[in-house]
C-alpha cells in the first residue's frame, strides 16, 4: 500500500492545489479530521474520520488498499500532524504532497512577503509573545489554544508595546473570512477568536543578541546588581539554549533573568528573592525589556524552588546562605543541570566547592577583578570594584 499524505491547503477547495485533488481522487480511501473530509464528501469516496496519527497508523498496518491519502489542513510541514504520523508509517511508501499554509495564505492577502517571518504556534504556550516580537522583525502565531488575538494585544500594550502593528485573521479563506489590521492598542478588543492567525510587524526589533548589557540600561534600586562584565562572564558558563528551563536564585535587580530571558527564547526564567523590592525591581526591568517568559516568585528559595519545573541551568547570585540545599534539589531534578555561582567571600567560595564535590562534580573557579576609569577633575583614575569568585558546576 502507498500512503499519500495529503496538505489540503487552508479550506480543501479554493487553496487545493491540482496535484493533491488529482492524488485524492485516485485514492482508495480518504482519513482525516471531520473538517477535512468535508470539501471531499461529493467524491463517493470510503473515509475515516480520524485525525490522531497512533490510530490512523494502527488502521493503516490492518487494511489492504492500494492507496491511502491521509488528509491534513493547510500545509504537512507546518505544525502539522504529519511530523508525528511519519515515523509511525516507516515500513510502509509514503509520499507528501504540500499544501498551502496559513502564514503563506494571510501574507498573501496583506499583500507582504513571508520570508521573513518567525513562525509561532501559542497551542499550549503563553509566555513567549513580547519576547518573540521584541526580538524579530515580523512574527507568525498561529492561534487556537487559550490565547486570542485581543489577549495578544493587550499584553504587548502591558509591556509599552502599544504602537506594534498587527494583522489579525479569522476564518482565512471561508465565505465568513475577516481580516483586520492596526496597532496593538487599536486592537486589544478585538473579538475574532477561535482557528485564527496573527502577524506583529516590529520594525524597532532586536537584531542581535546581547550579552552583559549596560548596568546603566537597568531600572535600579538599593538591591545589589551583577555587574556588566560579571553577568557576561557568569551567563557564558552556562551555555544557554533556546528552549532551556533556567532558575536565578537571588535575582536582586533582575538583570540576570534579563539576559537569560533574551537567550532561551523559546524557554523561561524562574526569578527568585526573598525580598520585596527585588522581585518589584525584577518586574519592572522584565517589562522594560519585553521578558515575558520571566516568572518571578517570591519566598525563601528552598521551598520556592520545590516546585519548579527541572532547571537546564542555575545561576545563584545569592542564596541567603541555603547554598547547600538549592544547589542539591536542583541536582536532584536534573543531574546534568548546568549551574553557575557567584560569591564575593571566601566562605561562600569555599562553601560552593564543598557542595560542588559533594555531588560528585569538581568545580571550575576564577576570580574577577574589574578597574574602570574614571574622571576626577583634570585626572583620570582607575577605580577598582571587589573581586568576583565565579564557581562554574563542570559537566562530565
Amino acid at each position: 500500500m502507498k500512503v499519500y499524505i495529503v496538505g489540503i491547503g487552508m479550506d480543501g477547495e479554493n487553496t487545493l492545489t491540482c496535484h493533491a485533488l488529482s492524488v485524492i481522487r485516485s485514492a482508495d480511501v480518504l482519513i482525516g479530521s471531520e473538517r477535512t473530509l468535508k470539501p471531499f464528501a461529493s467524491l463517493g469516496k470510503t473515509t475515516i474520520a480520524e485525525y490522531r496519527s497512533r490510530e490512523i497508523a494502527d488502521f493503516l498496518h490492518t487494511v489492504n488498499y492500494e492507496t491511502a491519502a491521509v488528509l491534513m489542513s493547510g500545509d504537512c510541514g507546518f505544525f502539522s500532524g504529519a511530523k508525528s504520523l511519519l515515523p509511525l508509517l516507516k515500513d510502509l511508501e509514503t509520499e507528501v504532497i504540500c499544501g498551502i499554509s496559513t502564514p503563506v495564505y494571510l501574507c498573501s492577502k496583506l499583500n507582504i512577503p513571508w520570508e521573513e517571518l518567525h513562525l509561532v504556534s501559542l497551542h499550549g504556550r503563553e509566555s513567549c509573545i513580547v519576547r518573540k516580537v521584541r526580538a524579530h522583525r515580523m512574527v507568525f502565531f498561529l492561534m487556537g489554544g487559550d490565547i486570542t488575538p485581543g489577549m495578544l494585544c493587550r499584553r504587548l500594550c502591558d509591556y509599552g508595546m502599544n504602537d506594534i502593528t498587527v494583522h489579525i485573521g479569522g476564518s482565512l479563506s471561508y465565505p465568513e473570512e475577516r481580516i483586520i489590521s492596526g496597532t496593538a492598542e487599536e486592537l486589544t478588543d478585538c473579538d475574532i477568536s477561535g482557528l485564527c492567525a496573527v502577524i506583529t510587524e516590529n520594525p524597532c526589533f532586536e537584531n542581535r543578541r546581547r550579552y552583559g548589557i549596560s548596568d546603566d540600561e537597568f531600572i535600579r534600586g538599593n538591591i545589589p546588581m551583577t555587574k556588566s562584565v560579571i553577568r557576561a562572564a557568569a551567563l557564558s558558563g552556562l551555555d544557554i539554549r533556546r528552549n532551556d528551563i533556567c532558575w536565578d536564585i537571588g535575582c536582586g535587580t533582575g538583570s540576570v533573568s534579563v539576559e537569560m530571558a533574551m537567550q532561551c527564547e523559546d524557554g523561561k526564567v524562574f526569578a527568585v528573592d526573598k525580598a520585596a523590592e527585588a522581585l518589584e525591581l525584577t518586574n519592572k526591568n522584565r517589562i522594560r525589556f519585553g521578558c515575558d517568559n520571566i516568572d518571578i516568585i517570591g519566598g525563601d528559595a528552598v521551598e520556592a524552588v520545590q516546585s519548579l519545573p527541572a532547571p537546564d541551568c542555575i545561576f545563584a547570585g545569592g542564596s541567603g546562605g541555603k547554598l547547600r540545599e538549592i544547589l542539591r534539589a536542583a541536582e536532584e531534578k536534573n543531574p546534568n543541570v548546568r549551574a553557575v555561582v557567584t560569591a564575593v567571600s571566601l566562605e561562600t567560595l569555599m562553601l560552593c566547592d564543598d557542595v560542588f564535590r559533594e555531588l560528585g562534580r569538581e568545580p571550575d573557579i576564577m576570580q574577577i577583578a574589574v578597574t574602570k576609569m574614571q574622571q576626577k577633575g583634570s585626572h583620570r583614575l582607575m577605580q577598582s570594584e571587589n573581586p568576583i569568585f565565579i564557581i562554574k558546576r563542570k559537566i562530565i
